[in-house]
């Protein structure tokens, strides 16, 4: 049996707990049931609002879309008579009720039938610049008998990159329109964060670039850009991680060394075709293999340039929502990924964690009273449910050291393997400054320990 080691000090601190754990739309709450219990209990930080008009729960097809709030694209984009607020606003107050924060995409969801609505270029790129100005002002200014939400980012369409199905045009009327835009809300609202264009991937270097070296054609004058957004999925965290290194390096080689990157959609997918591997792919999303690769890619992600990770999706009428089940809308095995690293999110304070041995991820915080440590054995093998994989048993040992109290420290440990959902299997109290624990991991276990001073 291969020996894999975890060394934890929680005396050094290595920065903040980022927002991983993101997802994309809210709770589903509509006529009184749905998961918002659940999904406040997992602490998520914000919730994109792209493909709402999708699903039923949230107002479909009369909520979030440009087409949808504003259906008229020739009516006065001044008179608040000419927008259909209705359906958003609750979806709005849905998320913000269970503690999440509003990530909004201004544009449309994806069209894959034979004819485009939402994804046809819009006629007049300033009129529609203004729309989205009102929008906002709705939302965090009262306008149009509206609210004072304190929505922070706005993102400027999703995949234009992706023709016809997101964008039904020529590439550059999309520059053209993300320049007006994003100068246009900037100037509007220099408070809040304004960016895009949530590219498929960082696959599609050639599309990144070229869009990158139209906004930042002026060095002296670069195109509004808070936050550059893509997307990938993949069955591997380290590929993910080189995505972000990528989108990191051409951000700041054409001056945009401020800017936020966010991935902001992702989800396990083998691959497209043949049929078979998306299927494949569907059965994993919800499953024990899932929940490890949820958990491997946010704690990848936490050690690499990330700002910010939003799993690709929370729609319980959706194919690529792993977290609740379609029916029930109760949790499914990736949701205890998501709730586990909230725990660490909560505590804020990451400290030195170092890993020895392939496949294992792992990430350790502390808030100085109560601290925890995360692990996952993950790498695509397949199996979905980790049944007939004995001969990928691992052992680990986990040290911790400087975490100490005189009346002891309290150990639990969660498992989150094929028979359990984050149950408590042991616990015990450590006295002294260090601990120490041996596991017997099965493939795509993962374990939360927690510690707290007596």
């Amino acid at each position: 049996m291969d020996h894999l080691h975890i060394n934890v000090n929680f005396a050094s601190p290595m920065g903040k707990i980022k927002p991983m754990h993101s997802v994309n739309n809210g709770p589903a709450a509509l006529r009184g049931n749905g998961n918002t219990e659940f999904f406040a209990d997992a602490g998520i930080p914000f919730a994109r609002t792209h493909d709402a008009n999708f699903a039923p729960q949230y107002g479909a097809p009369h909520t979030v879309d440009i087409i949808a709030v504003f259906p008229n694209f020739d009516a006065d984009e001044t008179d608040p008579a000419s927008y259909d607020f209705h359906l958003t606003d609750e979806y709005m107050e849905n998320i913000m009720a269970v503690g999440s924060k509003v990530f909004f995409r201004l544009g449309n969801k994806i069209e894959h039938e034979s004819k485009r609505y939402g994804a046809l270029p819009p006629k007049d790129f300033a009129k529609w610049a203004r729309i989205c100005e009102y929008i906002i002002r709705h939302f965090n200014e009262g306008w149009g008998n509206g609210h004072h939400y304190g929505m922070e980012y706005f993102e400027i369409w999703n995949e234009p990159d992706l023709h016809p199905q997101c964008w039904d045009g020529p590439e550059e009327d999309y520059f053209e329109l993300y320049e007006i835009a994003a100068r246009h809300l900037k100037a509007c609202f220099p408070h809040l964060k304004i960016g895009g264009p949530a590219v498929t991937s960082m696959g599609n270097r050639d599309y990144v670039e070229r869009f990158l070296k139209y906004i930042s054609r002026n060095p002296d004058d670069l195109v509004p850009m808070d936050f550059f957004s893509f997307h990938l999925y993949t069955t591997n965290p380290e590929k993910m991680v080189g995505h972000v290194k990528l989108a990191r390096k051409l951000l700041d080689e054409h001056g945009y060394t401020e800017t936020e990157t966010i991935l902001n959609e992702w989800n396990y997918v083998r691959n497209w075709t043949p049929r078979e591997e998306i299927l494949y792919s569907y059965r994993v999303i919800p499953s024990l293999k899932g929940s490890a690769f949820v958990n491997a890619c946010m704690l990848a992600c936490q050690h690499s340039s990330l700002d910010h990770l939003m799993y690709y999706d929370a729609r319980v009428s959706a194919g690529w929502n792993g977290l609740f089940d379609h029916i029930s809308q109760e949790p499914l095995k990736p949701y205890y990924a998501i709730w586990d690293f909230n725990r660490l999110y909560k505590l804020a304070t990451e400290v030195a964690c170092e890993v020895e041995g392939d496949d294992l991820y792992a990430l350790a915080a502390t808030n100085g009273e109560e601290a925890a440590i995360l692990l996952t054995y993950y790498k695509d093998h397949k199996s979905i449910d980790g049944s007939g994989t004995e001969e990928e048993m691992r052992r680990v040992r986990i040290d911790w050291s400087g975490f100490a109290s005189g009346d002891g420290v309290e150990v639990e440990y969660r498992f989150l393997d094929a028979g359990n959902d984050n149950r408590v299997v042991a616990a015990e109290t450590f006295f002294g400054e260090t601990g120490a624990h041996i596991f017997d991991l099965p493939l795509y276990t993962s374990i939360l320990v927690t510690l707290k001073k007596k």
